[in-house]
């Protein structure tokens, strides 16, 4: 239980008792970031089922918001800072790592969030209403990203969450999780690409980047959530 409350404090909005942790309390919570992407998840769902009763743009809308408040932009602000390294670095990873470091976001940052949050809006769109179950599903799935790459990928810094997190994760603990996904893919099968994009964007993290740092996971889970988004949506096109 307390290493799901860390897990919520640290990936969510959600008010949860004030507990005295360290690197070690961080480092076992990440096995469970799949079981805060549910509560993402439910929340998201809710909201955008709401808000679709009324119209699909409005659930839309809803549900995007929700999800930019639930997880306080956390995920967003990794992405950017990613986006902005990768722009101004030009393969220099000493220059990337101190850009992501910069708390100011520059115009590759802000370019990039926007089209992230646009994309997700009209990915909603298509899939609302009906698809409130997959919503609930989505963030739980994209949360297992991080637990791969912590396993497989080494850490570019020494310290921070990304070294914290690097030996927390066994082949057990993953073995769990994916025997639940494989479960989940029976009642949504645009979970399937869950491994898909996990594989792709690690292979894409190990050669562009070398590594991952705690920005690297958020924009990771970011990309994943609206490539399972996508999937969804070409499910219900057919």
């Amino acid at each position: 239980m307390r290493s799901l409350i860390v897990a919520l404090a640290f990936l969510t909005r959600l008010p949860m008792p004030r507990l005295a942790t360290d690197a070690g309390d961080f480092a076992r919570a990440v096995r469970l970031y799949p079981a805060a992407g549910i509560a993402i998840g439910l929340l998201v769902a809710g909201a955008g089922w709401l808000g679709a009763r009324v119209d699909p743009w409005l659930g839309a809308l809803a549900a995007t918001v929700l999800w930019v408040w639930a997880t306080g932009a956390l995920h967003l602000d990794g992405l950017g800072d990613l986006a902005d390294g990768l722009g101004a670095a030009h393969g220099d990873r000493t220059r990337l790592l101190a850009v992501m470091r910069d708390p100011h976001i520059g115009s590759f940052g802000v370019t990039t969030i926007v089209l992230q949050l646009a994309a997700k809006l009209v990915l909603l769109h298509l899939i609302l209403p009906a698809g409130w179950l997959a919503l609930i599903a989505i963030p739980a799935a994209a949360r297992l990203g991080p637990l791969v790459w912590a396993r497989f990928l080494p850490p570019l810094r020494d310290s921070g969450l990304g070294a914290s997190i690097a030996g927390a994760i066994t082949l057990p603990i993953l073995a769990i999780w994916g025997a639940l996904l494989a479960a989940a893919c029976v009642l949504l099968p645009p979970l399937a690409a869950t491994p898909l994009l996990i594989a792709l964007l690690g292979w894409w993290m190990h050669h562009r980047i070398g590594g991952v740092t705690g920005d690297v996971h958020g924009a990771g889970i970011e990309l994943i959530e609206t490539g399972l988004l996508l999937a969804v949506a070409l499910q219900a096109a057919r």
